[in-house]
């Protein structure tokens, strides 16, 4: 539970709204809160720069660490990305040229305000985390350090677009979500009557970014920009990195430690896509204490014990039952002092009929197959997981019934794993173009089976993700890849179970064609990477979680939170379907009405590998007094063989008045996906 904090070092003092201008002439919306005592003694600009609606949609959020951070002596400065929110101009993309160069238009203005000290830092999560990254490897003059959550450094191999050169449907779930918060309205009250041409305007310039993503299928220059994977060299600055083992971006923290040549600590709990303070499953912890002492030390000059202990704190789960969300995780803190760490070598095992065998045993070559049906992966819960609705995954026992299973013995001792597993499949397919999905689970003695961490390989990428080639059917192949980094005991007396299919859908978009791959034994095996004792215990004990006190808002309509799998045994369709509806919020301090509700459907019917379907569907509303603002946007993505097919629209009504309606139509050709 966060501990509200209600009396800090500073009285701060609080801007609303105030006009950022950058080299184009837009003008940026931003909220700033600092200490009153830097009307005469400038101190440090900390910027949060991401497109989610300041005012509103994470202003209960912004309320509880920014005017904390201002309450310790920082000047915050919370800013709309152009086109979102109250900020001027369109957004028509993730991650723009021109996104960062505002963003360092808005860090230069920061510096020579006479409230600020001239040094800057940059946070955020998720969008924040990755902007702040991008940001910090253009070097801005002011900029001193940066502390980042939830983020990557390869747009195309390691974010919600594509993995292992396999299309995610989160791709379409999080277009889905742009799609909607691009085209907002801002706020009257702050821009008065021109709202309905910037909304206009907004909604001119937006479409479904799907359209674009699905046009770079593999990694081409398209993804390489901002990928900051590209070009570890261009951060200069200090970095503080932080995720969680049930998110989906867990494994970048792993390789800024490894790549950076700057100061830099690694933090990973058990969180979902949460800032780690308001961590979910928990335990949360004290991140804004920890905010605290890494700007006092590195924008501040103190001489504190920040950069001291592990370089890298993670939490080592314990194992529990398999379930679609927890509350907390058990587990314990480890700390490593460098990553790659010397407490963690890797070891590898070989792979026989059904089974994991030990170090340097032999196995006899044997070609095993596997041929998944469309249902497994109903249970793989989210790519990203935020924790509500559950959308974790669930018993690996169903998926198993599809998949090809190796298994250990019982473990006659625990077993510790840190790090990224390692397969290595000798494979053939039957098809051109074939998938496979690999995933690691703990098996409890009475057979359940919890998913530890998986991987996915689109076997065209089997080269690189930049030069896709069909296979040869029949032709056996040497692939090697990554499962995602984790931390992970698996006790005496489980087992440990590799399971691999054919298909994953829904979390993975299945190939073509239903395809049957022969595993051949002989040249296959799995890499685990075990930690042995090390550092066992933070050197400093975190500090409960804690953060300024919220604003208030009612719950004026209750919301609606679903995760349904059904299987019709008519016409065999499966579905997955997801319902986010907050219901309506009332935000008391600007008298505004807000509802938001997200729908999500991924269907198929029995094998049939060209009926895949996936569904999103938005509605957002605003309203005060007399004026409301609503936008539906639905996007809806079909398959052949050959081609997607991409039907989207979009509807804005003032009150019951419609305004705006656009329609898409779109056909892209697949790319050996």
């Amino acid at each position: 539970m966060l501990r509200a904090v209600g009396s800090l070092p500073c009285q701060t003092t609080e801007d609303e709204h105030v006009w950022i201008p950058v080299s184009d002439g837009t003008r940026l919306a931003a909220k700033i809160w600092r200490p009153v005592s830097s009307d005469d003694q400038p101190v440090p600009g900390i910027l949060e720069y991401i497109p989610y609606r300041k005012r509103d949609l994470t202003a209960v959020r912004d309320s509880i660490h920014h005017p904390y951070l201002a309450g310790h002596g920082y000047a915050c400065v919370r800013v709309d990305i152009r086109g979102t929110g109250e900020s001027e101009g369109a957004l028509t993309d993730e991650y723009l040229e021109r996104e960062q160069r505002d963003a360092e238009d808005v860090l230069e203005w920061i510096a020579n305000q006479p409230w600020c000290d001239g040094r800057t830092g940059m946070m955020g999560i998720s969008w924040g985390g990755f902007a702040a990254l991008q940001v910090a490897a253009r070097k801005p003059e002011s900029l001193r350090a940066i502390a980042i959550a939830s983020f990557t450094d390869d747009r195309y191999s390691d974010d919600f677009h594509y993995m292992g050169g396999c299309l995610l449907s989160d791709n379409l779930a999080e277009a889905g979500t742009m799609f909607a918060h691009a085209t907002l309205p801002p706020d009257p009250a702050l821009v008065g009557d021109r709202w309905r041409d910037m909304w206009r305007e907004r909604i001119e310039a937006s479409g479904p970014w799907v359209d674009t993503w699905l046009a770079h299928q593999r990694r081409d220059d398209y993804w390489r920009h901002a990928s900051v994977c590209e070009n570890y060299s261009g951060v200069r600055c200090p970095v503080l990195a932080s995720s969680g083992w049930a998110d989906g971006y867990s494994n970048a923290v792993a390789r800024l430690l490894a790549n950076l040549d700057v100061p830099r600590k690694g933090l990973v709990g058990p969180w979902s896509h949460k800032y780690p303070h308001l961590g979910e499953p928990g335990p949360a912890i004290g991140y804004l204490q920890e905010l605290v002492r890494w700007w006092d030390h590195w924008l501040k000059d103190a001489d504190n014990d920040v950069m001291d202990g592990p370089m890298l704190l993670t939490w080592m789960q314990d194992s529990v039952p398999p379930s679609t969300s927890y509350e907390d995780r058990p587990g314990r803190w480890v700390g490593e002092p460098s990553w790659p760490s010397p407490n963690v070598r890797d070891v590898e095992l070989p792979l026989s009929r059904h089974r994991i065998g030990s170090p340097g045993e032999e196995v006899a070559d044997e070609p095993l197959t596997v041929q998944s049906p469309l249902s497994v992966g109903q249970f793989a819960g989210k790519w990203a997981s935020y924790n509500a609705p559950p959308d974790m995954p669930y018993d690996q026992r169903e998926e198993d019934g599809g998949s090809l299973v190796f298994e250990t013995d019982p473990l006659p001792e625990t077993c510790e794993i840190h790090g990224a597993p390692r397969v290595r499949l000798e494979i053939s397919a039957d098809k051109p173009v074939a998938m496979v999905a690999v995933r690691l689970s703990d098996v409890l003695p009475d057979g359940r089976a919890t998913r530890v961490t998986y991987g996915v390989l689109n076997l065209t990428h089997r080269d690189g993700h930049d030069t896709p080639r069909p296979l040869e059917p029949g032709r056996r192949y040497q692939v090697s890849f990554d499962l995602n980094v984790v931390a992970q005991a698996f006790p005496a007396g489980h087992k440990i179970r590799l399971s691999l299919s054919s298909s994953y859908w829904p979390l993975v978009w299945p190939s073509p064609e239903q395809t049957c791959l022969t595993v051949h034994t002989g040249g296959s095996g799995l890499r685990l990477p075990l930690r042995t004792a090390g550092e066992e215990q933070v050197s400093r004990p975190f500090g409960e979680p804690e953060g300024a006190e919220p604003i208030t808002v009612t719950q004026v309509e209750p919301g609606e939170h679903r995760w349904t799998v059904t299987r019709d045994l008519v016409d065999y369709e499966s579905a997955l379907e997801i319902v986010k509806d907050n219901g309506t919020v009332h935000y008391e301090d600007i008298d505004l009405d807000v509802g938001r509700r997200a729908y999500e459907r991924y269907s198929s019917v029995a094998d049939d590998f060209s009926s895949p379907r996936a569904e999103t569907e938005w509605t957002m509303r605003f309203a005060r007094g007399e004026w409301s603002a609503t936008t539906v946007t639905r996007t809806v993505l079909t398959c052949t063989s050959t081609e997607f097919r991409l039907h989207a629209t979009l509807d804005g009504y003032e009150g019951e008045k419609r305004l705006f309606s656009r329609n898409w139509q779109r056909t892209i050709p697949r790319d050996c996906v």
